[in-house]
């Protein structure tokens, strides 16, 4: 006799069968029109994507960002200085304004990364601002701080009128609101002591940010669009690319019957099958008129011939000093410390020059970093007195990279980015504040930076202990 199933085994047999790759693709590319059709409104404002859900519903994004629905959870709320997204401010204040690209799978129109996380960075940054306008004003500027005229023309005498109030949607309740207010004032402290370049900030942004919101049931009138630049802001317009109908929805075209997928782009781990964003649009046609049967082989050989590519990209330098940081195979001329999972195909003339520590994220093994970072330090001082140039690569050049290179920079650098040999590091007792400082520096030149609390906190335990105490 067959055991009976339990709703809950039923459900999900039921979800994974409405959760096919066709449909989660199909999904994607059906919510690309609407994107497209808003981008066009404004179309010379940047387009942008919210990492990583927002990266599948677009082929012309620009620039990519990074606010976590996280930091705008109910009773988890914060501003997050390794992830100030700096980049977005200045491009804002260049380009009039921008357009972020997000969506989400929770029932809910909007994912908290644009009901909360952007709202509030859009105001912590206009208030400190607001307070570096007022420092300009009253010539008292700390030294770091000093402007040229240039920037104080554009910053302009009188910041009276910089819009300082927090701008929420109207379903966040009320209370949520004032506990936001309540902690407005810390967290632009917070940032005013992360060493962020507020001047270049407020020099580039003639009008204060704030959030715009658009969804599929947006009603927008054509013959009505304002001119951008028509606003006394800069509009942060947010674009939640999916519809609201439910988690699923039957959909028949003359061809082919299909599920939607609210937000199908979220979780891609659970769904893509190594699939990206990139090779999804670059076979784009190919994969939706295949069909649901002829899917899943279709982007298992796109997936394999990809896989035979071989791919040579560096991506970041600090212009400070003689360390890169990458997320691919790189030329034999460099010192390479390679701290992916999988060992790279790269050809060296010497194995002193090349060093594999097979680090993983701390998701799935929480102290790997931490004991890989002694020697990664000991690879990079010996190169770094030698006036080698150095480069750190991984698998996405967003996380471990990242934190190795903080580790370094931290060791053998001082303030200034300048090649110390662990002068600065041996005299003084290293603190968050002073990590996340440098962490900041180092997102000036790594816009794509994204890495973990849980390998963050990995560097700072090694430092700090003295574990990797670059005398040694």
């Amino acid at each position: 006799m067959e055991e009976r199933q339990s709703i809950y085994k039923i459900s999900r047999t039921i979800k994974r069968k409405e959760s096919t790759l066709y449909n989660a693709l199909r999904s994607i590319y059906e919510d690309s029109i609407f994107v497209g059709e808003i981008s066009q409104l404004w179309p010379d404002l940047p387009l942008l994507a919210n990492l990583r859900c927002g990266l599948w519903y677009s082929l012309n994004f620009e620039f990519n960002c990074y606010f976590k629905s996280t930091d705008g959870h109910t009773n988890n709320l914060s501003f997050n200085t390794s992830r100030l997204n700096l980049h977005v401010a200045l491009l804002a204040g260049q380009r009039g304004g921008c357009i972020i690209v997000d969506s989400t799978r929770k029932g809910k129109r909007f994912p908290d990364s644009m009901s909360k996380t952007i709202p509030i960075w859009t105001c912590v940054l206009n208030r400190a601002i607001a307070n570096f306008r007022t420092r300009q004003h009253r010539h008292d500027v700390p030294e770091n701080e000093s402007a040229t005229s240039n920037v104080l023309d554009a910053i302009g005498e009188n910041s009276s009128s910089w819009d300082c109030f927090l701008h929420l949607p109207l379903w966040v309740s009320k209370t949520e609101k004032a506990m936001i207010e309540n902690r407005l004032e810390g967290w632009t402290k917070e940032l005013e002591a992360s060493g962020a370049d507020i001047a270049s900030i407020a020099s580039s942004l003639r009008k204060p940010l704030r959030p715009l919101w658009i969804s599929q049931k947006t009603v927008i009138w054509l013959n009505e669009v304002p001119e951008y630049d028509s606003w006394d802001f800069t509009p942060i317009i947010l674009v939640s690319a999916s519809s609201l109908s439910g988690s699923f929805q039957h959909r028949t075209t003359s061809e082919f019957s299909w599920n939607y997928i609210a937000g199908a782009g979220d979780d891609e781990e659970s769904w893509a099958r190594g699939l990206s964003p990139d090779l999804f649009w670059k076979h784009a046609y190919d994969i939706i008129s295949s069909g649901p049967d002829l899917c899943n082989q279709k982007i298992a050989t796109i997936v394999e011939n990809d896989r035979c590519i071989i791919k040579l990209s560096v991506y970041f330098r600090d212009p400070c000093s003689e360390i890169y940081f990458a997320a691919t195979e790189v030329p034999p001329t460099y010192c390479i410390l390679n701290c992916d999972a999988e060992q790279s195909h790269v050809t060296v003339q010497s194995h002193e020059i090349y060093l594999h520590l097979p680090i993983v994220n701390s998701k799935h093994e929480r102290f790997s970093l931490l004991r890989n970072l002694p020697s990664a330090l000991n690879f990079a001082s010996s190169h770094l007195r030698k006036g080698k140039t150095l480069l750190v690569c991984c698998s996405s050049g967003e996380d471990i990279s990242i934190c190795v290179c903080l580790a370094i920079l931290m060791s053998f650098y001082d303030e200034a980015g300048h090649f110390d040999d662990g002068k600065l590091f041996n005299e003084t007792r290293i603190t968050k504040l002073d990590l996340r400082r440098r962490l900041v520096f180092m997102c000036k030149y790594a816009v794509n930076a994204r890495p973990s609390r849980g390998n963050l906190k990995q560097v700072f335990a090694c430092l700090s202990r003295g574990e990797c105490n670059p005398s040694d």
